[in-house]
């Protein structure tokens, strides 16, 4: 019973992650204007690794020059992620952006397989499709007619995002690394970048704070306790009792939470086809993500069987 209600409370954090990160894009669309990209996006980092950094100073262990090094470069892949995904956010809707980014999870494994030179089954291309075609369905709407900006912006922001993925360092390959260490890294590197970035173009960070009102202010706080560092700390908490393809399984409900937020909150009008692309995302990615998962326990079995 106690293992039971163990499981219970991992899988509902998680849930409460997933549902936060389907919310993130309404939530950015909200404080967001193409003028604001680089200000909204360095203020946010520039307070998630505050925390983060504060919890890293209490805990008093050292962040080594590896976790430094390979933090520097996942942040630098995390900010274009970040960027694109909020420049992308100011373009389409808070549905498409939720839903678009999904592909991450069919993207990743076809990158890894490139990287690593091993083959995926049919199947699993059969599901890219899937997915593919559904995002042309959401994109158009009905319509023959090519994606907008927005939809390319948050197409290159879950490319990127793979890539970042397939960077991160394998434990059973590399010398392991501390998570907290390294997402505080990636935070604060993202910060640099977006503080710079907003020297350069749009706002600055005090104008756009002069312009938020008391509701905008509380959403930019809900972005970065709940959508940043509580997730990163739920991640790093749940990892560690349950199993990855547990985590990566219910974390995958962010795109059902995006659509079910952009849809009753945000009022997104969708025609049918617009559905039937919904549907095809969905069903796409969550059938890519099993054949992956156990073409990749397969290709381990022989490895667990020999010393």
């Amino acid at each position: 019973m106690p293992l039971l209600v163990s499981r219970f409370r991992v899988d509902l954090l998680l849930f409460l992650v997933a549902a936060s990160w389907g919310s993130t894009y309404l939530v950015a669309k909200e404080l967001v204007t193409p003028s604001s990209v680089m200000s909204l996006l360095a203020l946010r980092m520039l307070l998630a690794a505050t925390v983060m950094g504060t919890i890293v100073a209490v805990r008093r262990r050292r962040v080594t020059a590896a976790e430094l090094r390979v933090g520097v470069v996942l942040g630098a892949l995390l900010a274009g992620v970040f960027a694109l995904e909020t420049f992308g956010i100011a373009h389409t809707s808070a549905t498409n952006a939720g839903l678009i980014i999904s592909l991450t999870i069919v993207f990743t494994p076809i990158l890894d397989s490139v990287v690593s030179g091993r083959r995926l089954p049919c199947t699993f291309m059969l599901a890219a499709t899937t997915a593919v075609v559904g995002v042309a369905l959401l994109a158009g709407n009905g319509a023959l007619r090519p994606p907008n900006l927005g939809d390319l912006l948050i197409l290159g922001a879950a490319v990127v995002r793979a890539v970042h993925v397939t960077s991160m360092p394998k434990r059973r390959t590399e010398r392991p690394m501390d998570t907290l260490h390294l997402t505080t890294v990636q935070l604060a590197t993202c910060a640099a970048v977006f503080s710079v970035g907003s020297v350069l173009h749009g706002d600055s960070i005090p104008q756009y704070v002069a312009q938020l009102d008391l509701v905008q202010a509380m959403l930019l706080l809900y972005l970065v306790l709940a959508c940043t560092v509580f997730a990163f700390f739920v991640q790093i908490w749940a990892v560690r009792r349950t199993s990855p393809s547990r985590v990566s399984l219910l974390l995958g409900t962010e795109p059902i939470w995006a659509a079910l937020i952009g849809i009753s909150i945000a009022h997104d009008s969708l025609a049918p086809a617009g559905y039937c692309g919904i549907a095809l995302i969905l069903a796409g990615t969550a059938w890519g993500r099993s054949v992956e998962q156990s073409h990749r326990l397969r290709d381990q079995t022989p490895a667990s069987v020999w010393p």
